[in-house]
């Protein structure tokens, strides 16, 4: 049985027309109650009209007062636009994207000391340099004569492996490398043309290299060439870029600014990444010139000091400039390697030990360069010397001495322990 609806006394004797009792039965009255929660959502999302008009209109005179005091970024420098090779910026290879802007606009942050040298220090080391060098080739001297030698023989390709390839380029191909070298002379950060990063991979990279003008790139373009190059060529190949494009650039700049741009400072941790390829393609040609200065010494030593290296790599670094004709940028090098405390084989050690011993009869006043790379190696190493070498060089120092340094030397030479000395308590114990 239904519930008995109960009837309000303020609804009764009230009369309504019967028009509008039939409408109400036909339709649904809304109810008066309203949802304030949903009120107050609407409230938190929407802002009223005329609120909105006065915060854009406060919006629109802060901006005009910052344009008014700040110039646009191409009002301020107009020659720096983003230069486009006629593709979206999409299309690009995203291997590297992840750091492409990390290196942006950093040419005046501190990445090492100023150096101030004075006149006699570079004196001093102009006296031990090759007076005749032999004459610096560049990428586009080989290429040049490869160009020369093809037309003669007329051969497509070159038979030898480590010689570079010269093959006939697609006239298409060559100008659109040729937009591609117009965007590396004024690249500053952003992305790279996908076409470049595949140079690498081209047989005949070195001529498409001859094209791209690397010596005209800007220094962040050098970089990135850098970090591509080296993680993406063979260990000979990557030797051959250091040493061809890298290493005259790195030299160029120095002479010209007195000082390394921070992207060719970067570029050459990068280079690192390949250890044997950087010494061979790049240290040690730079040491056999005979003219590496006081300056690009220590530029260039600060970098494998602050960088780990294999040790196998610095072994072999050790003892070729441990044979090397001597030149004050030795030293500079062979300290920087001593001080790494490597657990060098004996052959370096002895390497090392005849490289000072070839001065007992020189009778120049040797650098105190060389006094302080000869002090060094007697603290990391006097335990691996033998006890015939130790005397061999306490006697070095009375014709080679140093008034600050030379008591040193010989101080750490007389307490020192020998290997061969070692090698008979151990004998003598074990009877």
């Amino acid at each position: 049985m239904g519930k008995i609806r109960k009837i309000h006394s303020s609804r009764v004797g009230i009369k309504i027309p019967l028009e509008d009792e039939i409408n109400n039965s036909k339709f649904v009255k809304p109810k008066g109650r309203t949802k304030t929660r949903l009120k107050k959502e609407e409230d938190e999302e929407y802002v009223d009209s005329n609120l909105s008009s006065k915060i854009l209109s406060a919006a629109r005179r802060q901006l005009q007062e910052l344009d008014d005091d700040y110039p646009t970024l191409e009002e301020a420098n107009p020659r720096r636009r983003p230069v486009t090779l006629g593709e979206p910026s999409g299309s690009v290879d995203d291997e590297d994207d992840d750091d492409d802007d990390e290196e942006e606009d950093l040419e005046t942050d501190t990445f090492y000391d100023n150096i101030e040298i004075k006149e006699e220090d570079e004196e001093a080391m102009e006296m031990f340099m090759n007076k005749n060098p032999a004459p610096r080739r560049t990428l586009a001297d080989i290429i040049m004569e490869k160009i020369q030698e093809k037309e003669a023989e007329l051969q497509s390709k070159m038979t030898d492996v480590n010689s570079i390839e010269i093959q006939d380029i697609d006239p298409r191909v060559k100008q659109m490398y040729e937009g591609v070298r117009q965007v590396l002379h004024k690249y500053r950060s952003g992305k790279l043309p996908k076409v470049f990063k595949i140079v690498p991979k081209l047989r005949n990279w070195e001529q498409i290299l001859f094209i791209l003008d690397p010596p005209k790139w800007s220094a962040a373009a050098m970089y990135q060439a850098t970090r591509i190059f080296a993680s993406n060529l063979k260990e000979k190949m990557a030797q051959r870029f250091y040493n061809l494009v890298l290493l005259p650039r790195v030299r160029d700049d120095m002479a010209e600014y007195k000082r390394l741009n921070f992207h060719l400072y970067q570029a050459l941790r990068k280079a690192l990444y390949k250890p044997g390829s950087f010494m061979k393609g790049f240290l040690l040609p730079l040491l056999e010139s005979g003219t590496c200065t006081l300056r690009e010494a220590i530029i260039i030593g600060s970098v494998i000091s602050q960088n780990s290296i294999p040790m196998l790599h610095s072994s072999a670094t050790l003892l070729k400039i441990a044979e090397m004709d001597y030149t004050s940028a030795n030293s500079i090098f062979l300290r920087i390697f001593i001080d790494k405390k490597y657990a060098l084989p004996y052959r370096v050690v002895d390497a090392l030990v005849f490289h000072f011993l070839r001065f007992q009869n020189d009778h120049r006043e040797l650098p105190v360069l060389w006094h302080q790379a000869f002090l060094t190696f007697v603290q990391r190493y006097k335990a691996d010397i033998s006890t015939e070498q130790k005397e061999a060089l306490l006697e070095l120092l009375r014709t080679q001495s140093h008034p600050q340094i030379t008591s040193e030397i010989r101080r750490e030479l007389q307490s020192a322990k020998c290997r061969d000395a070692e090698v008979q308590e151990m004998e003598t114990s074990s009877f």
